[in-house]
């Protein structure tokens, strides 16, 4: 028995120290305190534990990561600056690399499919950046296009071909072709597809199956499917939903806006209604069926499903505090937690350590 016990020890401890690594790790971005802060998330359970945060020389807005997980980027907002950091696996936190000047008001960033360069989109100089990346490192110079006033988001399709960039202010998606070995964007003829005047289209999401675009709409309050031609990379209009009740008739406009990873359920968050509108996707015609609304944090500007499409955790802007909600398996979300993160939350990234 003695024996026995000496051998199952090391098992008893590689077994803790894999469920401990399998937990996810959350990123938000605390704009109010320049700091992003730093979570565990149990994947079973969905109960995070806060860990630690780090400094930053700025204000972090949006946040992304490479697809191989080993490096985040972040936008400073008000500094315009584009900032990149490790993520260290072992101690569950970042390691600054490089940061570099960019333009006013970074909006957003996503890197391309394959990790290679940083796509990102500026709301008040009204442009769009691709950046090389070394081994994290943020390449100084970068290709520069000028698009129209509050561009708002940008990210490429699937098969690294095309990219699409919603502007709140134009009621419009421009629309490019990518060059996955330069990272020149080419505008597509024609350039952009203009929306219904007071939608404002916002964030953007691909289909995984290559044949749908989903767009939130800020002003609008409302989310829109496309049709999307991949062998054009143009959209075509198919169906656009409130996100809102029927009977709400107060200000609101609509903020982050993700597809769960497996493509069936969509999310929008509504600023003002203070909530997460969900919806099923149809996975053969992409037309949407509202599943509920949910209520959320103040001003929720941000959110994030984990890799699993387990979990939803969405920061209120206005109350400090992050909402976690179980995704069920309809699409409605089940809060199941509430924890305070600090002044102005911005964006929220769960990266997946398995």
């Amino acid at each position: 028995m003695h024996r026995f016990s000496i051998l199952i020890s090391p098992l008893l401890i590689s077994l803790i120290t894999a469920a401990t690594q399998a937990n996810d790790v959350v990123f938000v971005s605390v704009a109010g305190e320049r700091r992003i802060a730093i979570f565990d998330l149990d994947v079973s359970t969905g109960a995070m534990t806060a860990r630690t945060s780090i400094m930053v020389d700025g204000e972090p807005g949006a946040l992304c990561t490479d697809p191989t997980r080993r490096f985040l980027f972040a936008s400073l907002r008000q500094e315009g600056k584009l900032a990149s950091f490790k993520i260290d696996t072992v101690n569950r936190t970042l390691i600054p690399i490089n940061v570099i000047d960019a333009d006013a008001d970074p909006a957003y960033v996503a890197t391309d499919q394959t990790g290679k360069f940083l796509l990102s989109a500026y709301y008040v100089a009204g442009k769009v950046a691709v950046h090389e990346i070394t081994d994290g490192r943020i390449s100084q110079s970068g290709h520069w296009y000028t698009t129209d006033e509050k561009a708002h988001a940008i990210l490429t399709d699937r098969a690294n071909r095309w990219v699409l960039v919603p502007h709140t202010g134009p009621n419009a998606i421009f629309q490019f072709t990518f060059d996955a070995t330069s990272g020149v964007l080419t505008p597509l003829a024609p350039e952009k597809i203009v929306t219904p005047e007071q939608t404002g289209p916002r964030h953007i999401g691909f289909h995984p199956s290559g044949d749908f675009v989903f767009c939130d709409n800020e002003q609008g309050s409302s989310v829109t499917s496309f049709r999307f031609d991949s062998r054009r990379g143009t959209l075509t209009p198919l169906q656009t939903e409130s996100t809102l009740p029927e009977d709400y008739d107060q200000g609101n406009s609509c903020a982050h806006m993700e597809l769960s990873p497996s493509g069936q359920h969509l999310y929008a968050a509504n600023r003002g209604h203070d909530s997460i509108a969900a919806f099923s996707v149809n996975q053969s015609t992409g037309r949407l069926t509202r599943v509920g609304i949910f209520k959320t944090e103040r001003t929720p500007r941000s959110f994030n499903i984990d890799s699993q499409g387990r979990f939803l955790i969405a920061a209120g802007q206005n109350s400090g505090k992050l909402a976690v909600y179980r995704i069920e398996a309809s699409g409605a979300l089940t809060r199941i937690g509430t924890h305070e993160v600090g002044t102005r939350p911005w964006w929220v990234q769960i990266v997946s350590m398995n």
